[in-house]
């Protein structure tokens, strides 16, 4: 598609929701805790606002404001304002920290773009079989001509991630200089284009994509599980030949139940 010619500003949306999940394995009350607290640490909310940092500036996008939350017991919030062009001072308004906690509130008034990212984790543990599961969510929303899909790669690289599960949609309408509507500006057939191939490898991926309502839809599983990457306080070696096989069920029917999203019996 040639680069349109507008009327006005560009007023489609194009969202971005991300979603991964890290799956593993403690056996003890303890050990489940620990796992908790090391996700919990991990995943702070300053390092999600580091992740959200450079993905606003991969997609080319101005942040405006950071508003930024740890959870009790576990769990952090991130969410980013952000604008596809620069401001000038004098039209930020006064509220908004560019990211600056230490910056003192200014006398000015200003007009806010409308995108913004946002970032959700959710820690938890099955209470008898030892899985342990890490959720994120992170939903990338703009306007204009920058693309959240430009932050795919990153993202997946950010994280490690058992499951991905992406859902892309555009919205609105924007014209062009006649007053002719476009539903969408850019060409997508699937989100896996917008992904690498040494990532797409990894993965075993599957498409459900609505075409004529601009709605795209992938999520990928992990092909291969080595079994000590998903061991937490504990090592392979240790374990039985036995062991290991029902660690590797339980661990695979958790992914295929989070994959499928049914409880698989």
């Amino acid at each position: 598609m040639s680069k349109l010619k507008l009327y006005g500003f560009n007023n489609l949306t194009k969202t971005l929701s991300f979603n991964i999940y890290d799956v593993c394995y403690a056996v003890t009350e303890e050990d489940k805790q620990k796992y908790i607290e090391y996700i919990d640490e991990q995943y702070n909310s300053s390092r999600l606002t580091e992740i959200l940092r450079k993905v606003t500036e991969i997609i080319g996008a101005n942040l405006l404001n950071i508003a930024k939350q740890d959870y009790e017991p576990q769990g952090a919030s991130v969410n980013f304002l952000i604008t596809e062009e620069p401001l000038p001072e004098i039209c930020v308004d006064p509220t908004c920290n560019r990211g600056d906690f230490a910056a003192t509130p200014r006398n000015v008034l200003g007009h806010l773009d409308k995108s913004h990212i946002s970032v959700h984790t959710y820690p938890e543990y099955h209470p008898n079989k030892g899985i342990m599961t890490f959720r994120v969510d992170i939903d990338v929303s703009t306007c204009g001509q920058i693309s959240p899909l430009k932050a795919l790669d990153f993202l997946i690289e950010s994280f490690d991630s058992d499951i991905i599960i992406c859902d892309y949609r555009v919205r609105g309408f924007t014209r062009d200089i006649d007053g002719e509507k476009y539903f969408i500006d850019h060409k997508i057939n699937t989100i896996q284009d917008f992904i690498s191939k040494k990532n797409l490898e990894l993965y075993n991926s599957i498409d459900v994509n609505v075409y004529q309502e601009n709605i795209f839809h992938t999520k990928m599983i992990l092909k291969e599980l080595k079994l000590d990457n998903y061991l937490f306080e504990m090592k392979e070696e240790d374990l039985t030949k036995e062991q290991r096989e029902n660690i590797l069920n339980k661990l695979k029917k958790e992914m295929y139940e989070i994959y499928y999203g049914k409880n698989i019996n």
